[in-house]
């Protein structure tokens, strides 16, 4: 999707598609600035990978809830990575790789993962908790979906709209705090990179479900106030 100076893509973090697109946008764009949907603490964390373990540090500053949401999180997204071959966040430590080997300069656009956790802790229900643990058991343990599609691919956007439908009602809490918050974010800094960068080629990596909101946030017309002074 391409607007101004700006082209972004929509990936799956477990497709091998995703990893043929980032590869063929970089080589055929030739950004002069790759954004991706990461902060710095994920981009240490995709860089450097170990075991997560839930310490005091984390319980104090993003809470219990957040602080197991963000390792039950990864384990599901290892284990459906496991399912078809691809490491979770490949397509994103390969822009990375690829911003650092041809000098494209990087820019993080998502908002800080302590402050998205801190939230999620606050914003987490009773009820959204059991609809989680069930859906990971169905979706992990049965293997079961209630949308179909193949997780080798990026999703269409039909099924793109269908799944963000299905969590928004599922989970309208951490909806908000997980998506739309961070749309807002993400769209607020891509268009300041924009501003500022009028003249340079920008190509913004983001997940398949932010995609079509950012562009929409992107699109709306900024109100600006001056200040007089008399």
């Amino acid at each position: 999707m391409k607007y101004n100076n700006l082209t972004m893509i929509g990936t799956s973090h477990i497709a091998k598609q995703s990893l043929d697109e980032v590869n063929n946008a970089i080589t055929n764009i030739k950004p002069d600035i790759i954004a991706i949907e990461l902060d710095k603490k994920r981009l240490y964390a995709l860089m450097h990978p170990q075991k997560r373990r839930i310490r005091l540090y984390d319980i104090r500053h993003i809470g219990l809830k957040g602080a197991a949401f963000s390792i039950i999180g990864a384990w599901v997204e290892r284990k459906l990575g496991q399912l078809v071959g691809v490491k979770p966040g490949s397509e994103m430590k390969q822009a990375v790789k690829l911003a650092k080997k041809h000098e494209i300069q990087l820019a993080l656009i998502d908002q800080d993962i302590e402050i998205t956790l801190r939230r999620f802790s606050k914003a987490l229900t009773w009820r959204e908790k059991w609809n989680f643990i069930s859906d990971i058991f169905k979706a992990v343990v049965l293997k079961k979906r209630e949308i179909d599609f193949d997780l080798r691919t990026v999703p269409n956007k039909n099924v793109i709209e269908k799944l963000m439908e299905q969590t928004k009602k599922r989970y309208p809490h951490i909806f908000r705090v997980l998506v739309t918050e961070r749309d807002e974010v993400m769209a607020n800094n891509l268009s300041n990179l924009m501003e500022k960068h009028s003249d340079k080629k920008i190509l913004a990596i983001v997940g398949a479900g932010h995609e079509e909101e950012i562009i929409r946030l992107i699109r709306e017309p900024r109100i600006r106030y001056s200040l007089s002074i008399v």
